[in-house]
């Protein structure tokens, strides 16, 4: 890496850790916790890079983006915020940020992007018209820092001003309308309609004609069309297909695994083309478990604004973490309202977490399995085709080990990269031994890499 770097940040850490690792990979180093020193240099031509954090003492870094865009045009800019929502990353696209990072960020991505960022030249705006300001940002549960999230909401900014069609995928209650509608508020296409079509809404000759009518150049929404029949499939593809230049844009979601639906012959593979621009895939909640107390912590705030401030105890936060979660965060949103409701202390304690959680399903079903298969049915799908391959003659001798070192080696490559490496919090998780765990590592030829975080 070659250039100088202009390092604005008002935490003296993350100063020093950054100037340290871009010295080392080559980079000339300026570093400030001020705004107007950073704005300074910037006038006076320095640096090949920014790398800024947003709220500081004296300024904001979206807020001068445009400013640094007057001034040096073609200067990348890497926006860094501890501000984890959708709507961080939105902004810093619409104001032509080169690229943009949560805090806690993992030092060897940043250098990755820092020196493409050297590599290239900036990119071309994403649009002139002005930022549109969020009309409920504060009541998007769209919140998370984990690595899943933050790369959907890099997408999410860098589609929302094209007009390919979004198919937008993930489990009941992940946010997919939400994803949808955050594309649209914040599009050239804001002050036009949002409309949002189920199969019912295209019955009859003048079902279609009724939505584009609704619809006015807008956006249109298909929810849950991997739901829709073939009938309504067919009217979709004919509706896409006599689009004009003032056509709305389309998107969709579904919760179904469309590829496997079409490869069974119940969707349409030309349907599935037209709508699947861009994909965006919501992860579960399962999938980003860092992110749970954030959003409870959003949630128990937006449940009684009125009321007094409450908090969950240390254990009963634990709880909330370990529970798998299958209605995603529209579930954890309603067990939160439910807590608050009956919760006599604005402290809550683990007791009425588990009389909340107690009645309710323990497990989501596996993702392209049969409905209510758990993982037990799905090993022993594998199995038996395992067995069929065979022909009739038995497989050769020692599967038991075979089969555990399978299950084996994922687990734990998982929980390793779930631990950031980290070989004690790893065994406890597991709740098996260190020596154990060491002792697996070595046979499994598994690859431990620590992964270093700032917060």
């Amino acid at each position: 890496m070659d250039g100088t770097v202009l390092v604005a940040d008002d935490d003296r850490t993350i100063r020093t850790v950054l100037t340290q690792a871009l010295t080392r990979a080559g980079c000339k180093v300026h570093a400030t916790s001020s705004m107007v020193t950073l704005m300074r240099w910037v006038e006076e031509g320095k640096g090949d890079l920014v790398i800024s954090d947003v709220v500081m003492p004296d300024g904001n870094g979206l807020d001068a983006l445009p400013k640094i865009g007057e001034q040096r045009p073609g200067l990348p800019v890497i926006v860094i915020s501890a501000q984890n929502t959708i709507m961080t990353a939105i902004q810093a696209a619409e104001k032509d940020a080169y690229d943009y990072l949560p805090k806690p960020f993992d030092l060897p991505d940043l250098m990755k992007r820092a020196s493409r960022a050297l590599d290239v030249k900036r990119r071309v705006p994403m649009r002139n018209a002005q930022a549109a300001e969020p009309q409920s940002g504060s009541d998007l549960p769209l919140v998370g820092r984990t690595p899943a999230m933050q790369a959907l909401y890099r997408l999410v900014a860098r589609v929302m001003n094209t007009e390919m069609s979004v198919l937008i995928t993930g489990e009941s209650g992940t946010g997919k309308s939400l994803i949808a509608r955050a594309i649209h508020d914040f599009s050239d296409r804001r002050t036009l309609p949002f409309i949002v079509a189920q199969a019912g809404d295209l019955a009859g000759m003048d079902g279609p004609s009724a939505v584009l009518a609704r619809a006015k150049g807008g956006t249109l929404l298909f929810d849950e069309v991997g739901d829709f029949d073939a009938e309504t499939q067919a009217k979709i593809v004919r509706m896409l297909d006599a689009f004009t230049d003032t056509a709305p844009r389309v998107m969709a979601t579904s919760q179904s695994d469309l590829v496997q639906r079409m490869e069974a012959g119940e969707f349409r593979q030309d349907l599935y083309y037209r709508l699947g621009g861009v994909t965006l895939a919501v992860p579960s909640l399962r999938e980003r478990v860092e992110d749970i107390p954030l959003l409870t912590e959003h949630f128990l705030g937006r449940a009684d604004p009125m009321g007094p401030t409450r908090r969950l105890k240390p254990d009963a936060m634990d709880m909330i973490r370990t529970y798998s979660w299958p209605g995603n965060v529209r579930q954890l949103e309603n067990t939160v309202r439910r807590l608050v409701v009956t919760s006599p202390e604005e402290e809550i304690g683990r007791a009425e977490v588990e009389a909340v959680l107690g009645n309710q399903p323990a497990m989501e079903p596996l993702s392209g399995v049969g409905e209510g298969d758990k993982l037990s049915a799905s090993v022993g799908k594998h199995l038996r085709r395992y067995f069929d391959l065979h022909g009739g003659v038995l497989p050769p001798p020692g599967l038991y080990q075979r089969i555990l070192r399978e299950v084996e080696m994922p687990l734990i490559e998982i929980a390793l990269d779930a631990t950031g490496g980290n070989q004690a919090k790893c065994a406890d998780l597991l709740g098996i031994n260190r020596n154990t765990l060491r002792k697996k590592i070595t046979e499994l030829d598994i690859r431990v890499t620590r992964r270093r975080k700032l917060m």
